[in-house]
């Protein structure tokens, strides 16, 4: 190998190296809009030993013109910053372009884990909001999985409601 064979090789490879980075940075940028996910419903369902578990309803809605296909979806949630549930769901579909669907996740909450938050919640603090974050995916392959998350809070009433006179 001569000298030159080196430096040819060399800026090549750099060459490829660029390339590779750069549409690798390309393909990370947003070019969509981030599905829109809220709770529509919940539902009981049989659950085994200590646990409780519920099948919960999402409204997905997709603000982009492409349709999504998915072939399965994972839901976490947390509340005052601590998991509460988890669930995952094999279910496939597509969602519509501009267009929405209501996907149902089975999620398992452990007793445990309800016994922390009860205990948590009992430190001796007052507590007026419990946060919540809720995220997740929808599983569309290597480059079509969407996620999504959405968070908030429930303002607890600090008065006891009025009894009910006849």
């Amino acid at each position: 190998m001569t000298a030159s064979t080196i430096d040819h090789r060399s800026i090549f490879l750099a060459l490829l190296a660029f390339l590779a980075l750069t549409l690798g940075g390309c393909a990370g940028l947003p070019s969509k809009d981030p599905l829109q996910v809220t709770v529509v419903g919940v539902e009981s369902l049989p659950g085994e030993g200590m646990e409780l578990r519920l099948l919960v309803k999402l409204r997905v809605q997709n603000p982009n013109p492409a349709p999504i296909d998915y072939r399965g979806a994972y839901l976490k949630l947390e509340v005052q910053g601590t998991t509460f549930a988890t669930g995952v769901t094999g279910e496939r579909g597509t969602l519509p372009g501009y267009g929405e669907a209501v996907i149902g996740v089975p999620v398992t909450v452990s007793v445990l884990r309800m016994v922390r938050q009860v205990a948590g919640m009992l430190d001796g603090q007052p507590v007026d909001r419990i946060t919540y974050e809720m995220s997740g995916k929808l599983e569309g392959g290597p480059f079509g999985t969407e996620r999504f998350r959405a968070s908030g809070e429930f303002k607890l009433p600090t008065e006891a409601p009025a009894p009910l006179t006849n």
